[in-house]
């Protein structure tokens, strides 16, 4: 399949002209929209069909109020101020779900019963459909506010107290505020990051 270029607006829109939110504006995101925005991010390519990736979206101030302990201190206001903070995390049992994903080989039996691949499957693969999400959400008019600074075991023990899910990263999410917003910071040439062979 072929696709059609996206228009220059398209590409500034999720990427060249997207930026980290720091602060936020008060306008609500509904539900109906993190919906399609998933909707639309599921059908990023992962290994087997795998799709680990599992989220939880911290709407209400009690839920946030959950987090809040865990987050570096400077992360707390674009936390408690954001209209959604997601959750993303990746799922250690993903591979249970491979004979509906991946129904034309016994792909379930890769992983079964061997840590090593299940962690490695699912934390790249989470982590890509976690920046499918972030690319999905710029592309419905949101911006975005990923955050590593957080104590992992502490959220994963408060949300995920079953042990299946664990926390990769997390992600405000909303309509940022540009007064907020940092200087640009400078990126690689393609000549710095990239080879040609």
């Amino acid at each position: 399949m072929t696709g059609t270029p996206l228009t220059d607006q398209a590409f500034d829109t999720i990427f060249r002209k997207a930026r980290t939110a720091n602060g936020w504006l008060d306008k609500p995101v509904s539900d109906e929209l993190l919906q399609k925005i998933h909707d639309d991010m599921k059908f990023g390519p992962t290994s087997a069909n795998s799709c680990p990736l599992r989220i939880v979206f911290l709407k209400t101030t009690e839920a946030k109020t959950r987090l809040k302990p865990f987050l570096m201190e400077s992360n707390v206001s674009k936390v408690m101020t954001s209209p959604v903070t997601a959750i993303f995390a990746w799922d250690n049992e993903f591979y249970e779900k491979l004979p509906k994903l991946f129904p034309h080989t016994d792909a379930r039996s890769w992983f079964a019963g061997n840590d090593a691949a299940i962690f490695d499957g699912a934390f790249r693969n989470s982590s890509l459909q976690a920046a499918y999400f972030m690319i999905a959400a710029r592309a419905h008019g949101l911006d975005c506010g990923p955050m590593s600074g957080f104590d992992k075991a502490k959220t994963d023990a408060e949300f995920f107290p079953d042990g299946k899910w664990k926390s990769n990263f997390i992600c405000a999410l909303g309509y940022g505020d540009d007064s907020k917003l940092f200087g640009r910071s400078p990126r690689l040439t393609f000549d710095e990051a990239c080879k040609i062979l």
